[in-house]
């Protein structure tokens, strides 16, 4: 089931002759660059999926419950210190070709162990000691179609922005004030949803009125024309295993990014890297849990990329792979590893720029259960990086997205920007309620902020979700009002504010320079 984040109230009937459907019934216009970004759930252990071959003995001697055997690892054109897992074929022929970076030891600064605080970290871009309420790539939406969802879908941005396939929109596509895009459950949903059918429900009564839910929401989606239309555009496409997950899910954004969607960001899952225990077959640790997980990422991958070769469109993706964190060092005794800190990174496309960023991780000589793999890079910088090479963000927006400055990292071959004027279509697509100048200010900014009348709320609230300022909450007639914002000695740093004007709200970035 396609689930919208937003329906505006209104039924699909009543959206039928609306210029919003006609918007959305025209052809999507050539979609700029892509980022598919594939979570890795649980941790994945990076020490045993990239290999430093000039620490090999000391690796040997402190998870000899795990090691991969030398003489199975796979060589790196170019790399004679570093290898792969032998079940990483497809990814090794990727990297040989110049088209996948190996960004090591990848983390961030005092790291938590604990699965759901260190996802949010990595979804939010925060420090590990403070909570965001929006993801790094939701704020990134905010920024690049700052009215929504107010007037879309919208004849320049006819899609949803981006697409998530999973049972809910993650916290990544978190904006400030609602979700940035739209979540497909899983691909037999999907496949239900553009041929029409519908999942098995239970023979009772209650199955027959879950049947008619499902169709009626099925109905009611906003996007779907949109997105059956891409789909349709395609009659061909690369072959991939039907037994792997990831797999299925990369095929279906290739064939959406091909029909012409112009969605910007896709959200995809391999989840399963939690490998305390059976990490590997006992007889054998080139075979096991993680073996095939990485086989499975593999192989999706390079079928993924081979498909987007054949379409056309291979110059239009990045694909970037993250994990909450990385494994210990040293083994345990259930035959796994478990929660660390730092682990590589991948980053794959044709304007990637290929080879291995950063050096081998040292691995101590008389290492404990304490020791862990130390940070390199900042996943943000990563981040940021995509932001600035790939999306063609200014160095002086930045800030405003990632909350902080990072330095970059040599990831993307080309720049190959999108023009000012672009930019300027869309961040005036959709219906514009709020506005304030100046911005960036010092300390006062005025608001201007249309009420579609009746109870009208606007309210300040920082990066962390927290509220600093109402400034107004109360009935008014429907017209265009100002207000003036004196922000007083609250630090420097970006503010959103947000306005609710009855069913429609809207979120602005405020950006405090200080004096």
């Amino acid at each position: 089931m396609l689930l919208p984040s937003l329906l505006n109230g209104f039924s699909f009937r009543a959206l039928s002759a609306s210029p919003m459907l006609r918007a959305l019934q025209s052809s999507a216009i050539d979609n700029d660059h892509v980022l598919v970004l594939v979570q890795l759930g649980g941790g994945n252990d990076g020490l045993n999926t990239v290999v430093p071959l000039d620490q090999y003995d000391r690796l040997a001697r402190v998870r000899k419950q795990v090691i991969l055997p030398e003489n199975s690892l796979l060589s790196l054109d170019g790399y004679d210190t570093l290898s792969l897992h032998p079940s990483m074929t497809g990814m090794r022929k990727l990297f040989d070709e110049g088209q996948m970076q190996i960004i090591q030891s990848v983390g961030y600064p005092n790291p938590n162990y604990s699965h759901f605080r260190s996802t949010d970290i990595w979804m939010t871009g925060s420090d590990s000691d403070e909570v965001i309420g929006s993801g790094w790539a939701g704020r990134y939406l905010n920024y690049e179609y700052p009215n929504f969802p107010a007037g879309y879908p919208n004849a320049t941005m006819p899609d949803p922005l981006s697409i998530e396939i999973g049972y809910s929109l993650s916290l990544a596509l978190q904006g400030p004030g609602t979700g940035m895009g739209m979540a497909i459950s899983d691909p037999t949903y999907f496949y239900n949803f553009i041929n029409g059918g519908q999942n098995p429900t239970p023979n009772t009564p209650a199955g027959d009125q879950l049947a008619y839910i499902r169709m009626i929401t099925q109905q009611a989606q906003l996007y779907g024309t949109a997105i059956r239309g891409a789909y349709n555009n395609i009659d061909r496409q690369g072959s991939y295993p039907d037994d792997n997950y990831l797999a299925q899910e990369l095929k279906i954004v290739a064939r959406l990014i091909a029909g012409g969607l112009k969605t910007r960001i896709y959200l995809v899952h391999l989840d399963g890297f939690d490998t305390h225990d059976n990490q590997v077959d006992a007889g054998n640790h080139t075979i096991g849990e993680h073996a095939n997980l990485l086989k499975n990422l593999s192989t999706a991958l390079s079928s993924f990329m081979t498909d987007l070769k054949g379409l056309g469109i291979d110059d239009k993706v990045v694909t970037v792979t993250f994990s909450e964190f990385g494994r210990r060092i040293i083994a345990n005794n259930s035959g796994g590893t478990d929660h660390g800190a730092a682990a590589p990174m991948f980053v794959i496309g044709k304007n990637v720029q290929g080879g291995v960023l950063g050096r081998n991780p040292l691995i101590p000589g008389n290492a404990s259960e304490d020791d862990n793999i130390p940070m390199q890079f900042d996943f943000r910088s990563v981040y940021s990086t995509l932001l600035k090479d790939w999306f063609c963000v200014p160095e002086s927006d930045l800030s405003s997205v990632m909350l902080k400055e990072f330095p970059a990292l040599p990831i993307i071959n080309i720049s190959d920007c999108v023009s000012p004027t672009i930019r300027e279509q869309n961040q005036q697509a959709g219906n514009l309620l709020l506005v304030n100048s100046p911005n960036p200010f010092e300390r006062t900014t005025q608001i201007t902020f249309e009420s579609a009348g009746g109870q009208t709320m606007v309210q300040l609230f920082n990066s962390a979700g927290r509220i600093v300022a109402t400034l107004h909450n109360e009935m008014m007639d429907a017209g265009d009002y100002n207000l003036n914002w004196d922000s007083g000695e609250l630090p420097p740093g970006v503010y959103y504010c947000r306005l609710q004007t009855g069913s429609l709200s809207q979120v602005r970035a405020l950006v405090k320079t200080g004096a």
